[in-house]
């Protein structure tokens, strides 16, 4: 039975969350979006009035697909209201395994007997939470990209009790929704996206949290080595959003005593969380919003001699 889903709940209202609630409207479905935090909630709300910015800018949306877009939206932090209807729920909480967990064992009871469950975590297996859920066979993990409207994949994992037809709804409704569809065969913490990215992002913010270079350089140099990307590895952190990449450096320098990581992960909570700089979401992380400097013209701009005394300061022996 191949049945479309209509009805889909978004857990969390974060920088990713907040993302699929609004594209997931923009394309037809009815959707509440829960969190625990009204605050959360709020900046949610925030994010979808500007994603209806952009949409009409990079996708030529019309009024009334925006006015469409919103009346499809509700928002929700009483878990039992957010869940009573729902075909789908996508969990986008923390990257933190006791906290998922929690959330999975909270809503297990309050689900329509039929819905689906999926992950959007890309670093923890669907494995790790699939009895939590109450219904291993109806769960499995859909992982987004950020920037849903363009970078348009979805990564599929099933785990060992994951229903065929469980696959086969979740592929439709990522399909139905405008996305790509990337099967992941084994399970692999990171997937494919971030099994590519994460090391990326670890390198360069290494260099920085060790004194090697500064942000901007980094970016440039892979601007330069990737001519025609739009962003560097700390354009991409800013878009990630601040919280998750700490959470995620944070689990993983705890759990393979990576004293870098843990390094790296202090650099952040100190530089950002700490200030309130949550990245792209608060308009302020390693660039500032809407105009970071990465997007100007002249980052990529050959220099003039008038460089040479800032690069020699910076090469000097500190």
């Amino acid at each position: 039975m191949n049945t479309s889903v209509n009805h889909l709940t978004v857990l969390g209202a974060g920088v990713l969350g907040a993302q699929i609630a609004w594209h997931s409207a923009f394309k037809g479905k009815q959707v509440v979006v829960y969190d625990l935090f009204s605050e959360a909630l709020a900046r949610g709300q925030i994010a979808h009035q500007q994603y209806a910015d952009i949409y009409r800018k990079d996708l030529g949306a019309s009024p009334e697909q925006i006015e469409q877009t919103f009346a499809r939206l509700r928002y929700s932090s009483d878990l039992a209201d957010a869940v009573a209807d729902a075909e789908l729920v996508i969990e986008a909480v923390p990257e933190i395994p006791e906290i998922k967990s929690q959330v999975y064992r909270d809503m297990a009871p309050l689900l329509p007997a039929n819905c689906l469950v999926a992950t959007n975590s890309s670093t923890l297996l669907p494995s790790q939470f699939a009895e939590d859920t109450g219904r291993p066979d109806k769960y499995c993990a859909l992982h987004f990209a950020n920037l849903i409207w363009s970078m348009n994949l979805a990564e599929i994992m099933a785990h060992a009790s994951t229903a065929e037809q469980t696959l086969r709804s979740i592929t439709r409704f990522a399909i139905e929704i405008g996305m790509i569809p990337v099967p992941v065969r084994k399970p692999q913490n990171g997937y494919v996206i971030n099994s590519l990215l994460v090391p990326l992002l670890t390198a360069a913010q290494t260099l920085v949290t060790n004194g090697i270079t500064t942000p901007e350089t980094v970016d440039r140099t892979y601007m330069v080595m990737n001519r025609g990307v739009s962003m560097g590895p700390f354009g991409v952190i800013d878009v990630v959003g601040m919280k998750t990449y700490y959470d995620v450096t944070q689990y993983w320098g705890n759990l393979n005593q990576d004293e870098q990581a843990l390094k790296n992960a202090d650099y952040i909570k100190h530089n950002f969380l700490d200030q309130g700089k949550l990245g792209l979401q608060t308009g302020s992380g390693f660039y500032n919003y809407p105009n970071p400097a990465y997007a100007d013209p002249d980052f990529l701009a050959e220099p003039g001699m008038e460089i040479v005394d800032e690069v020699v300061r910076l090469t000097l022996p500190h």
